[in-house]
Order: structure tokens, then sequence, then C-alpha cells
């Protein structure tokens, strides 16, 4: 099982702040995702009554709060919400009293959320989520089956079982640390909820060891899909790189998602799928991602897995993503 590696980058706009620490483990910890911001006052959705249960309640017809119940009950009292997700599905968010800000949030970002991931992917996954709010840095790390602390940078994570890859994973849940709220507006909660359903959705298709790039480039382009967020607000460290003459001279290496300039590789690898989806379409997108995520980074898999996909080499598609890059110059 490959141990947990820490990915450091921008994930969000300038505008939020929005700095994130990703940790991956395709068979446990996929693409969590981190922010650091001090939100303004905002209005929150409320949860309806008739969504609102007791753990108690819950606990008799839904497996999920069974696997989180004895990680989270000695920390105080659990409150659970039902949200249908469509398809006479039901999703779930799970938190403490002090957490009602965030699981009002998520439980209204829930559905729409979960509609957003099945127009991009399809609907060939669980599309019914455990989502569960940490009320401290140990309830969260024990969430995530760390045997550490996490950094107070991260703001989300999602885990599964160990699977086989094309089974469906079992276990999977979102887990949001203790900070989330606070440190997240409403718009970033949503779009690290979004980025890590993405995983959950395509966890079944994804093999240890695939390229970085498109695992978290894909999630990433799937948070902020359709949200009007502009390539400025998305990905600042590149758009300053940009205008300086510094583009990528090519796709980010694994070993780039590591260290100081992090945020430039997932930043990079974001817009190497919104190139993908502009340039070409969606479906295409998601054809690549289903191959590359299959294989373990090769550059001749890759290379084939390009031409048979877009018709390119890896070489003039490189090229023309740095292309496509300089259009987007502010």
């Amino acid at each position: 099982m490959q141990g947990l590696r820490r990915f450091r980058r921008w994930c969000g706009a300038r505008r939020r702040g929005q700095f994130a620490l990703t940790v991956g483990m395709v068979t446990m910890l996929t693409g969590t995702c981190g922010a650091v911001l001090v939100a303004p006052n905002w209005a929150m959705p409320k949860i309806r009554a008739d969504q609102l249960a007791s753990a108690q309640q819950v606990a008799a017809d839904d497996p999920r709060l069974a696997a989180v119940r004895g990680i989270m009950e000695p920390f105080g009292p659990l409150t659970a919400v039902r949200v249908a997700t469509g398809d006479g599905q039901e999703s779930l968010v799970v938190g403490h009293s002090g957490q009602r800000v965030e699981m009002d949030v998520l439980a209204g970002e829930l559905a729409p959320a979960t509609a957003s991931v099945n127009e991009l992917w399809g609907t060939g996954w669980a599309q019914s989520a455990l989502v569960v709010v940490a009320s401290n840095a140990s309830e969260f790390a024990a969430l995530l089956r760390s045997g550490s602390l996490l950094s107070r940078e991260v703001a989300a994570a999602s885990v599964a079982d160990p699977f086989t890859h094309g089974t469906q994973p079992t276990g999977q849940r979102v887990v949001f640390s203790p900070d989330a709220g606070r440190r997240l507006s409403p718009d970033g909660l949503r779009t690290v909820l979004r980025h890590e359903l993405t995983h959950i959705a395509t966890r079944g298709d994804t093999v240890d060891g695939a390229p970085q790039w498109m695992l978290e480039g894909f999630a990433e382009y799937a948070a902020h899909r359709a949200q009007n967020h502009h390539f400025a607000d998305i990905a600042p460290t590149l758009s300053t790189r940009l205008r300086t003459g510094a583009a990528p001279t090519d796709l980010p290496a694994d070993s780039a998602f590591t260290g100081p300039d992090a945020a430039a590789a997932y930043e990079a690898a974001w817009s190497a799928c919104a190139f993908v989806a502009e340039t070409y379409d969606e479906p295409r997108l998601v054809e690549l991602y289903r191959g590359l995520a299959a294989s373990k980074q090769v550059a001749a898999t890759e290379d084939a897995l390009l031409r048979e996909v877009l018709g390119s080499s890896r070489a003039d598609f490189t090229t023309a993503w740095r292309t496509w890059l300089e259009t987007k110059t502010p």
C-alpha cells in the first residue's frame, strides 16, 4: 500500500486566499484538499426539520453511520442530516452540535455537487456520500485513519477501504477538518466538496501510481467547472508566471507536487484538463482520465493514450497546451 504523501498547492482563487495541502493515497486517501482562509460573515442555508435526525434514528437503517460512530461518539453526541441526492439515493452529513454551520452549508451543497459530478463523470458510482465534519484535530486524524495529526492546512480528505481496481470501493467518506468552516467561504466549501466527491466517484477506476497531473487536475477541473471562476482566480501562481514569460515547459511530474513549488504543479494540472475540455470536449477528457488513471505513470503509455483519445502525441499535446496557456495571460 502506498504511503502517505503530502502535496502543497494553491487550490482556490487568489481573492479567496486558499492554500491547499493535498494528501494522496489511492487505496485509502485520494486528493485531500485544504485551505487557509478567514471567511467574512455570510448567510448560511438552513437544514430543514425533516432532514435533521438524531444519530440514534439514523443508525438503525444506515450502516455508514455505524462505520464512524465509534470514532466520533467519544467527542460528543452526533447529529446526522439526510440529503436526497437524486435517483432515490440519499447522502448523509454527520457532525456534532458545534459543527452545525458547516453541516448546514454542506447539506445544502451535496445535491448540486452530486449532480455536477454525475454530469461530468456519469452515474456509475454510489452517488450517496457520507460527509463528516470533525470537531478537533484528533477526531479528524482518526476519521482519516491517520497515525498522526494532520496539518491544520488540510480542510478535507476522502478515504476508502482498500479495494481492487475495477470494483466498487467501500467505506468511502469525505471528512472536513474542524477549521474548514472558519477558513473557507461557502464557495470554498462547495469547491472542496466537489473535488472530494470527484475522487470518490472516480476511485474505482484509479490505480496506485497513475499520473498525478491527471488525477488532481481532473478533480480540480470538476470542482471549478460551471462555477464562473476565472482562470486567474483558480490559478494565481500560474497566471503570475505566464505574465512574466515563465510558462511551464512540460506537464508536471509526480515529484513536482511536493515541496515549495507545488502550487504551480497543481494549477498546471488543472489547466491541462481545462485545455482538453475546452479544445476537445468533456467526454474526451473523461475518456483520457479513465485511460491514464488505470495505468502506471510511463511516458510511452501517456503518449499512446493521448494519440488514441486526442489524436496527438505527448509532445504535440504539450506544445498545444502551452500555446493555449498563452491566450490566458491577463
